[in-house]
C-alpha cells in the first residue's frame, strides 16, 4: 500500500524527483550533504538577531491593553521598508551573493516581523471589546505594511541611482 492509503509516509521510490539530480553520481550526492548547511546558519543567525530587534522594540514601545498595539504595528512596517530596500539591493547591486537574502531577508527581517502576532492581537483586540481598534489595525497595518515596501523599493533605487551617478563623475 502506498503512504496516502494508509496515512505514513511514503516510500522513497514513490517522491518526486528532479531529473537534473542523479544521486548515484558521487558529487551530486555531496552537493546535496554540504549545500543547505551555510544558509541554515545563515537563516539561524539572522533569525536570533532580528527576534532580539524585535523584542528590543516590544520593550521600548510597550503595549497596553485594550490599545493600539504599537510595538507590533511598528516592527512589522519598518521590517516591511527594509525588506522594500533588501530586494532591490539583492537583485540590482549585489546579485551574486547567495547568502545575503537568506541572513537578511529570511532569518533577520523574517525574525523581526511578526505578522503571527498582529493576528492573535486582532483577535485579542475584537474578544476585548475593541472592534474599531482591531478594525484600525487591521486595515492600517496592510496599508502601512504595502506602502513601506514600496517607499523602500523607491528609496533604495534612488539611493543606488544617486551612488552611481557621483561614482561615474569621479
Amino acid at each position: 500500500m502506498t503512504g496516502a492509503v494508509t496515512g505514513g509516509p511514503r516510500p522513497p521510490e514513490s517522491l518526486p524527483v528532479d531529473s537534473d539530480v542523479d544521486l548515484h553520481v558521487p558529487q551530486q550526492r555531496a552537493e546535496l550533504r554540504r549545500a543547505p548547511w551555510a544558509v541554515l546558519g545563515a537563516v539561524s543567525v539572522g533569525g536570533a538577531l532580528g527576534a532580539v530587534a524585535r523584542y528590543g522594540l516590544a520593550v521600548a514601545v510597550p503595549d497596553r491593553p485594550g490599545g493600539f498595539p504599537w510595538a507590533t504595528f511598528l516592527t512589522n512596517v519598518s521590517g516591511c521598508l527594509l525588506l522594500g530596500v533588501l530586494m532591490v539591493l539583492i537583485t540590482e547591486v549585489w546579485p551574486g551573493r547567495p547568502l545575503v537574502r537568506p541572513f537578511l531577508g529570511v532569518g533577520v527581517f523574517g525574525g523581526y516581523t511578526t505578522f503571527s502576532t498582529y493576528t492573535v492581537q486582532i483577535q485579542q483586540l475584537v474578544a476585548g471589546g475593541e472592534p474599531v481598534t482591531a478594525a484600525l489595525y487591521l486595515t492600517g497595518s496592510l496599508v502601512a505594511a504595502l506602502a513601506a515596501v514600496q517607499a523602500g523599493i523607491a528609496v533604495a533605487r534612488l539611493t543606488t541611482r544617486a551612488a552611481r551617478r557621483a561614482g561615474q563623475r569621479r
